[in-house]
């Protein structure tokens, strides 16, 4: 893969987190996890170019994001749903979802995990991170739309600052 400067990115990341998705990467080389995520965005904030994603704490990738600073975006392109699916309903404690999806992990010059599939992979470096506060919603419609029984906890958001931008 090759660099591109953040600026140069063309996408329309609504399009690509929305109806492509993204899996969302943390951890070692050794030990790492990775889950489908439609949920996020890109912007600028403190004067970084920034990328937030919001995971469940009950998800295993949760752990590795909490454990580490670095965090992979990675977007495969509308032909790999399948690999999309397995991670999104799959859990890493179950199943070894690199063998489960033919997955091929590549480690970035910063040692943080992308995928060969990938034909775009934003690195990321962990800036903010808080818990979504039930309180805190205007519209009280979504909390009861997004959040307890079948739909699972609150989110913790994490503002991620955008380093690397690698392309095939």
């Amino acid at each position: 893969m090759k660099e591109l400067k953040v600026s140069d990115l063309k996408d329309n990341m609504f399009n690509a987190i929305g109806d492509e998705w993204m899996l969302v990467t943390a951890g070692t080389p050794e030990k790492f996890n990775m889950m489908t995520a439609s949920w996020g965005g890109v912007g600028v904030l403190w004067a970084k170019p920034v990328a937030f994603i919001f995971i469940r704490p009950e998800r295993y990738t949760y752990e590795f994001i909490e454990n580490g600073d670095g965090v992979t975006l990675s977007f495969l392109g509308e032909e790999h749903k399948g690999i999309h699916s397995i991670c999104g309903a799959r859990s890493g404690r179950d199943i070894d979802k690199v063998e489960a999806t033919g997955l091929k992990p590549f480690v970035t010059a910063g040692g943080n995990i992308g995928y060969e599939q990938a034909r775009m992979v934003l690195e990321c470096r962990k800036l903010y991170a808080d818990m979504i506060d039930p309180e805190n919603f205007i519209d009280k419609s979504l909390v009861s739309r997004w959040y307890g029984g079948e739909h699972g906890n609150f989110h913790k958001m994490y503002v991620l600052e955008i380093e690397h931008v690698w392309v095939k």
